[in-house]
């Protein structure tokens, strides 16, 4: 997933480190079939184990319950882009293929295409633990053939997030419950004439942030103008930049327009969103931010920038529909899930080290440890997760109206022109309708006209 890390704030490794690491793991798992092979993403931060020490648990207890069966944990150290590169140059050939390989779902459709994924439906109808997942989370595995390709085991949410004190200082509620677009902007603007010194808003935009600002800014907006606003699944073509495009885009355009949100040159830094983390909303410089369930990892204890007073400080509210109209709220979310390559020597095998990952007492272990979001029902209610971390049941809530990016090949390049568009409003070069028209045609470009109107 390219927006949220699996840990806070991953950083970026040294290229020669990097190249070291991609060629130092995976030989496949040899023809022995005793042994699963899993390929995973270990975090560029070296002080960052806890997906690591998850993983080694799970597999003692898997090789504690399979007499004579091993599990073989290959981590490739790598930012995601990398990691994907090389788990699909493993997926490639059954001489270096894993059993088991850990997929973004944001990238699911893209390996399926390429050959590189087994279907897991036979594995699913014989396992009583599927019913327990959320429907939104089955389908960010499901491809476009209705078959599932992965098992998720989590996802994330994304909602407003405000300070408290500044609002208290603004004259503005404790309980701040926005209905609509136009609630958000009013406060921002309360808050600029009544707190000077502090940005009002954030919005991630731009192409310096990538996905981050496609996904967790305008795609948090678009979502709440209307029904499959950027891809209609049932005639299987791309909506086009319509009225909702527009709405989102003006609603960037004014926050930026009217200096309600960043200084244009910060908020369009690759790194606003670590700042953001660590400086803005620590510090008290940031009066809301639209951003994700994660957040809180930032400062926890031994965390990148501890902050022990910020359940205090800060509150959260859902992200209103544009009018508030039905369903009333919207978030984005994404998630990884455990995958069996197509070129897998024990595809069996591979499975059952997943329902060992898949116990509920696992499951829990690893939404608490990796502050992810649950997908099983079970683990949502269990209290060890609804203590983990202080707003997890309000970010659960969220689930049942969440979405999924499309999940298909030509994504990034379809993201990489809502980037392109989100500049040219923030920086003021084109108005909203403008720029939705230059996307609009780009669009058409990218998918060979397979675009719908709306």
């Amino acid at each position: 997933m390219p927006v949220r890390p699996t840990a806070p704030l991953i950083l970026a490794t040294a290229a020669t480190a990097l190249a070291a690491t991609l060629t130092a793991c995976g030989s496949g798992s040899g023809g022995d079939p005793d042994t699963v092979e899993v390929v995973y993403n270990r975090s560029t931060d070296n002080k960052i184990r806890f997906k690591d020490a998850y993983l080694e648990a799970a597999k003692k207890q898997f090789e504690k319950e399979h007499p004579g069966k091993k599990v073989e944990l290959v981590p490739v150290q790598a930012p995601d882009n990398d990691y994907a590169t090389k788990a699909q140059q493993m997926m490639r050939s059954p001489k270096t293929a894993p059993d088991l390989v850990y997929e973004d779902t944001f990238r699911i459709n893209s390996d399926i295409k390429a050959g590189y994924l087994k279907p897991l439906d036979d594995h699913i109808a014989k396992w009583d633990q599927w019913a327990r997942f959320v429907d939104t989370a089955k389908a960010a595995a499901k491809a476009e053939d209705g078959r599932t390709y992965g098992i998720p085991d989590g996802t994330d949410t994304r909602a407003l997030w405000f300070n408290k004190e500044i609002f208290a200082k603004a004259g503005l509620p404790a309980d701040w419950q926005p209905k609509n677009w136009a609630e958000i902007l009013d406060a921002a603007r309360t808050v600029k004439q009544k707190v000077p010194g502090v940005v009002p808003l954030n919005v991630y935009t731009g192409k310096g942030p990538g996905e981050a600002a496609v996904m967790q800014g305008f795609e948090m907006l678009l979502y709440g103008t209307g029904e499959d606003p950027l891809y209609d699944s049932s005639a299987k073509k791309w909506v086009a930049g319509g009225q909702g495009f527009e709405d989102a885009l003006d609603f960037v355009g004014t926050v930026y327009r009217e200096k309600l949100g960043p200084d244009v040159s910060d908020a369009l830094d690759p790194n606003i969103g670590t700042r953001v983390a660590t400086e803005l909303l620590p510090e008290g410089k940031l009066a809301i931010s639209l951003d994700g369930s994660w957040m809180g990892q930032n400062w926890i204890n031994e965390g990148p920038k501890e902050w022990p007073e910020w359940s205090e400080k800060l509150a959260q509210a859902p992200m209103p529909t544009q009018h508030g109209q039905a369903p009333g709220k919207v978030s984005m979310s994404g998630g990884w899930a455990w995958s069996i390559p197509a070129k897998a020597q024990n595809p069996d095998l591979a499975f059952e080290f997943v329902k060992t990952l898949q116990t509920k007492e696992m499951a829990t272990e690893w939404c608490v440890v990796g502050a992810q979001i649950a997908v099983r029902k079970d683990v949502a209610d269990d209290p060890r997760y609804l203590k983990s971390m202080p707003g997890i049941d309000f970010f659960t809530g969220l689930v049942p109206y969440t979405h999924y990016r499309p999940a298909l090949p030509v994504y990034p390049q379809v993201s990489t022109a809502i980037g392109e568009a989100m500049e040219k409003v923030t920086t003021g070069d084109s108005s909203a309708t403008d720029a939705a028209k230059a996307y609009d045609e780009q669009l058409r470009t990218i998918t060979d006209g397979a675009v719908v109107a709306k």
